[in-house]
């Protein structure tokens, strides 16, 4: 198993169990910090997972300067993506989640701390990320800007006589939960489960 084949595993663990709308690997920011894999779903939080695929590497990674204060690091959730058996839950750092890959499958062996993990500095940095990513899919599609680039509807609608393809959805009819107001239904048992680790 390769580290390439464990952060595109975590991709996809993402999109499909986890339900991350947007799922960005291996993208920098302006902190230093690049998250081998980190998701948004609804009410923006934000699901970051580390892969590992060495003692060596998992134990180095305590030495990066978002790990020794954890408070400056992304991630809502945070996780660690290892070969089964290769990290013992008492190694985690606290608040961590850990993921084992297996036979094809990735379980969760230790669920996170239900809290946010993640604090305004790390929100921060989590747009410059989000910012920068963006940046580089403007350059890359020069000389049309990301906003026309986005209203692709809008040409498809233009090529097909004024109307959108059938089954294709209008911008405003279309369901974006990263646009819906944040809210954590149940802060008290989120408390609860992060105490319990």
């Amino acid at each position: 198993m390769t580290h390439q084949q464990l952060v595109r595993l975590a991709e996809q663990w993402l999109r499909r169990k986890y339900r991350c709308g947007i799922v960005l690997s291996e993208q920098s920011c302006a902190s230093g910090e690049t998250p081998d894999v980190i998701g948004w779903k609804n009410s923006c939080r934000s699901i970051m997972i580390e892969c590992k695929v060495s003692r060596t590497d998992f134990f180095a990674d305590r030495a990066k300067p978002w790990r020794m204060k954890p408070e400056t690091g992304m991630g809502c959730e945070r996780f660690y993506l290892v070969p089964q058996g290769l990290v013992g839950k008492d190694e985690l750092p606290k608040h961590w989640g850990l993921l084992e890959y297996k036979g094809r499958e990735i379980a969760i062996v230790v669920k996170p701390c239900r809290q946010s993990q993640r604090t305004e500095v790390g929100f921060m940095w989590e747009m410059n990320l989000l910012l920068a990513s963006l940046r580089r899919v403007e350059v890359r599609i020069e000389p049309r800007s990301i906003t026309d680039f986005l209203k692709w509807k809008n040409r498809l609608a233009e090529y097909n006589g004024g109307k959108l393809p059938e089954g294709i959805a209008a911008q405003h009819d279309e369901s974006n939960t990263h646009l819906l107001a944040a809210a954590e239904s149940d802060s008290s048992a989120a408390e609860a489960d992060c105490l319990r680790s």
